[in-house]
């Protein structure tokens, strides 16, 4: 099985870092030393169980309020599978956070308490997650514990947040009961819940295919740099260099440069490693093709015959993330796309989603901090891109403030398909 990247979503208390603590303990991927010093700190605290959630809640300020405030990366495997966990936070006030951390993901998991059902945070974290394409949702019904493991408690959030997940388009959805507390359906299978007969949560894990819904195999690499070594035994040497976004490269395969869309034929494949004949989606490699072509970074190679699109005009759906500034209409940034810079333009702002509505719109003329909202772009330099829904790569930018160089917002092109 391949890697698969994880983002965790749950509100305030629902029991998201003892979940994620439980995976890691049961699946033995924690050091002693960790596991002795949350031991120790649960000693301090009298608690009655080891509290797992101190192997996750690594920033004192987390330990000491309980809560997860920053984002962070766990990295585990099993015979079957690699794992990485974005750990992101529950609180709408860290909504930029759960952005960044669920922007690679490939499921996400969202954690519900059985004794509050679906909240309006559940309903938060499953439109921010369809808002960034992912196409996998395991939703963990946590401390069934406390509410005596009751199939109606289960069936009844199964069956309010099924119909919202299918609102919002997401098809692969998975329901699974669970204690973090004390492990039932975590890793191990819960023998006081005999009415659930489907797999655990790492069992459906370490099963996921993420292939169905894979959304590009096309061509997409980005140049970031144009190798051109100046000593004399290599004079002839021209390569570009770059990790492969989505598709396949192989030696002979005629390729499109964009913008221009000259093509050109590959000649051959560099990797650190040494020649190869091809290489697939996040393999780092340097090109040379046959053409002697006016390349620079910032340029993209692509399928002959499906190439992006082009142009100085986008729209996309923006979560702002600056506490400093709001975002207006007019106002001027910095774009960075792939491997591609330029000076950008906020030609209008269209409306802002109203995230606990899901699909409702809201008209408005700026954007705050953790407000996601739908605008048109007006670039400098035409960009090559894709839609967000159709490659996550090419579809998805950042905006920089120019006087501050703080990244203020995250992009990703197009429009929400579930909003009309």
């Amino acid at each position: 099985m391949n890697l698969l990247r994880i983002a965790t979503a749950g509100s305030v208390d629902d029991g998201k870092s003892t979940l994620i603590g439980r995976l890691l303990y049961d699946s033995k991927a924690i050091y002693d030393d960790v596991i002795d010093s949350a031991e120790q700190h649960s000693r301090r605290q009298s608690s009655e169980y080891f509290n797992l959630a101190l192997l996750t809640d690594g920033l004192r300020a987390e330990r000491e309020q309980g809560i997860t405030i920053d984002v962070a990366y766990r990295y585990f495997s099993t015979p079957k599978r690699k794992f990485i966990l974005a750990d992101t936070p529950g609180h709408v006030q860290y909504t930029r956070n759960m952005v960044t951390g669920a922007s690679t993901a490939d499921v996400a998991l969202i954690i519900v308490d059985a004794r509050n059902g679906v909240v309006e945070q559940s309903r938060r974290h499953a439109v921010i997650a369809a808002l960034l394409g992912i196409k996998h949702v395991v939703v963990c019904v946590n401390k069934m514990d406390l509410v005596d493991f009751q199939e109606t408690v289960f069936r009844n959030i199964q069956r309010d947040l099924h119909s919202l997940l299918e609102e919002l388009q997401i098809k692969s959805h998975h329901f699974i009961p669970i204690s973090a507390l004390v492990g039932d359906n975590v890793v191990a299978k819960s023998g006081r819940m005999d009415w659930y007969g489907d797999e655990t949560v790492l069992e459906h894990l370490e099963g996921l295919d993420t292939s169905i819904f894979t959304a590009d195999s096309r061509l997409r690499l980005p140049v970031q740099y144009v190798i051109r070594p100046l000593t004399k035994e290599f004079h002839d040497y021209r390569g570009y260099s770059g990790t492969i976004a989505s598709g396949n490269v192989s030696v002979g395969q005629e390729i499109a440069v964009m913008p221009a869309g000259k093509v050109t034929t590959i000649e051959a494949i560099d990797t650190p490693d040494g020649g190869v004949n091809s290489a697939a989606e996040g393999d780092a490699v340097t090109i040379r093709i046959s053409h002697d072509l006016d390349i620079s970074r910032g340029a993209l190679f692509c399928s002959k015959y499906d190439v992006s699109r082009v142009d100085n005009t986008v729209e996309a759906t923006i979560c702002w993330m600056s506490e400093r500034s709001n975002l207006q209409a007019g106002g001027m940034y910095r774009i960075k796309h792939t491997t591609h810079t330029a000076r950008a333009m906020v030609n209008s702002l269209e409306f802002k989603i109203d995230i606990d509505s899901v699909a409702d719109t809201v008209g408005c003329d700026h954007l705050e901090l953790n407000e996601i909202g739908q605008l048109v772009l007006r670039t400098s330099e035409p960009l090559v891109f894709d839609q967000y829904s159709v490659n996550r790569s090419t579809g998805s930018f950042i905006l920089i403030d120019e006087s501050t160089n703080e990244t203020v917002a995250a992009g990703m092109i197009g429009r929400p398909e579930f909003i009309h």
